[in-house]
């Protein structure tokens, strides 16, 4: 069982080792494809998890309500890698929730803790005037700053768990992380504040209307591959190396100094203890933005989903898909199948996603906007004009 933590509750998200599949709504219901959901329901989300053909799914999602605030949202995805990659992945997917937000509160109080010894100061505090706690524009309007605050405990609170996270890899009785880890790709929600924290090759994206009402796909994570310049000058600063096998020469993989090992195809990972003094980080990349009436909804994915798919078609799979709940099955599937016509005699990798849906939209204007981009994009191919709306 996948353990969802938050704030207030503990989520209990039904698995197989074939997929997942999990929505929730609004009244606190959940299950499996969307059933026993209400028609007035609002869908928060949908993750679904397929095994390839390499072995054990390695892949691990989870969804977490109530994380933070009472309308707080924490979701993942995570990919293993490596002989003890599905326990690590799980481990992970498990635990480090829990652990983001014991750092966001410990964060909390410190900083309660330094109110109190600035308030008793002084004798003089009471009648000097309080620090600024906003910002002032040009025509003198106060306009408050809290969010910024915010966003820069959860920033923090998520550097600081991964650091812990890691370490409690090491400490694991009889699992090796010696050549085994996985990425992490994690959206946490509070109110209209969104933070993105990335570790790895998994990939979030956000799907966004334009002003002119074309469907667009905004990437909001950096694939952390070795072939990226400041990952790969980290690496070889430490003494690891960075090159492809001949039968894959566009795949950059690490290897340590003096060993043709392990040859991991990515830059940070939780895990991978043999790699962790030559480069290879535990530092996620974390980021923020507010969200807008806009925005429709993220998908967090495992490489195997972005391999084969492109954002633009990610994220026009997720609009036609009629009903939400089936949404991230939708792009499983795609991948899938798009898996066997372009690597016809590789094997299918592990593929899984989660669509987290910022906003309670009719999903009839989503699909209308992703058909129209899409003809858009087929007239461009064609070196045609889309016709006038």
């Amino acid at each position: 069982m996948g353990i969802c933590a938050s704030s207030e509750q503990l989520e209990q998200v039904q698995e197989t080792d074939e997929s997942i599949v999990y929505v929730k709504d609004e009244q606190g219901g959940g299950g499996g494809g969307g059933r026993g959901l209400g028609s007035g329901a609002r869908k928060v989300a949908s993750l679904f998890s397929q095994r390839g053909k390499k072995g054990p799914n390695q892949d691990s999602v989870i969804l977490c309500q109530g994380f933070g605030m009472e309308d707080g949202v924490f979701c993942g995805a995570f990919d293993g890698h490596g002989r003890c990659g599905q326990f690590i992945s799980k481990l992970v997917r498990d635990y480090l929730p829990f652990m983001i937000l014991s750092h966001r509160n410990a964060l909390l109080l410190a900083a309660a803790d330094d109110d109190v010894d600035d308030a008793a100061f002084s004798d003089d505090a009471a009648s000097s005037p309080p620090p600024p706690s906003s910002s002032t524009d040009s025509s003198g309007n106060s306009s408050p700053q809290p969010s910024a605050q915010m966003l820069e405990e959860w920033r923090q609170a998520c550097a600081n768990a991964f650091a812990a996270m890691d370490s409690e890899l090491k400490l694991q009785p009889n699992l090796d992380c010696a050549f085994s880890g996985t990425t992490a790709v994690c959206a946490i929600k509070q109110g209209k504040d969104l933070i993105i924290a990335n570790l790895g090759d998994s990939r979030a994206v956000l799907a966004t209307m334009s002003d002119t009402g074309y469907l667009q796909a905004v990437q909001l994570t950096v694939d952390h591959k070795p072939n990226v310049p400041e990952e790969a000058a980290r690496i070889k600063r430490s003494e690891g190396r960075v090159f492809g096998l001949k039968d894959e020469p566009g795949v950059m993989r690490v290897w340590l100094p003096g060993e043709n090992s392990p040859g991991l195809a990515m830059a940070r990972s939780l895990g991978d203890m043999r790699l962790k003094r030559h480069g290879v980080i535990s530092t996620p990349e974390v980021t923020s933005r507010r969200v807008t009436g806009a925005d429709l909804f993220i998908v967090l994915a495992t490489d195997g989903v972005w391999d084969v798919l492109s954002n633009e078609e990610v994220v026009s799979i997720v609009c036609a898909t009629p009903r939400k709940q089936h949404a991230s099955k939708a792009v499983v599937e795609a991948a899938v199948q798009r898996w066997r016509t372009k690597f016809p005699t590789s094997r299918v990798d592990d593929c899984s996603a989660v669509c987290l849906f910022l906003h309670d939209h009719t999903w009839g204007a989503a699909a209308a906007a992703a058909a129209a981009t899409a003809a858009a994009r087929k007239a461009r191919r064609a070196g045609a004009t889309p016709p006038a709306s």
